[in-house]
């Protein structure tokens, strides 16, 4: 990752629901704009916005393919997104083993 910016740049575009929808549809196979745009109750240039912001996370990409724009999953961004989810789910492991340790040691230590 290479700055503070990446980070919150993907966590910003993860942090809505219909950007979240899209980067799963797109795993799932490439997806046309109009496709993606027919999905929701929203215009085709808000649709447009969305994928402009997974795409400026590095979650997806865009490319011409005839006449369609095809978002693909960029497989290294989502490798990055969930390497920063699991940095924040090992810190709160951590945390969770050491309060456990000491709830036990004051139980042991209040059982005496």
């Amino acid at each position: 990752m290479d700055s503070a910016a990446d980070v919150d740049r993907i966590f910003a575009a993860l942090a809505d629901a219909t950007r979240r929808d899209i980067l799963r549809r797109s795993i799932y196979g490439e997806q046309g704009v109009a496709e993606l745009a027919a999905r929701y109750p929203m215009s085709f240039a808000a649709v447009q916005k969305h994928v402009a912001v997974l795409e400026r996370a590095g979650l997806v990409t865009k490319q011409r393919v005839g006449r369609r724009k095809v978002v693909r999953t960029d497989a290294e961004g989502l490798r990055t997104a969930q390497g920063l989810l699991d940095q924040y789910e090992a810190l709160w492991r951590d945390r969770v083993d050491r309060m456990t340790q000491l709830i036990t040691q004051t139980t042991e230590e209040t059982d005496k």
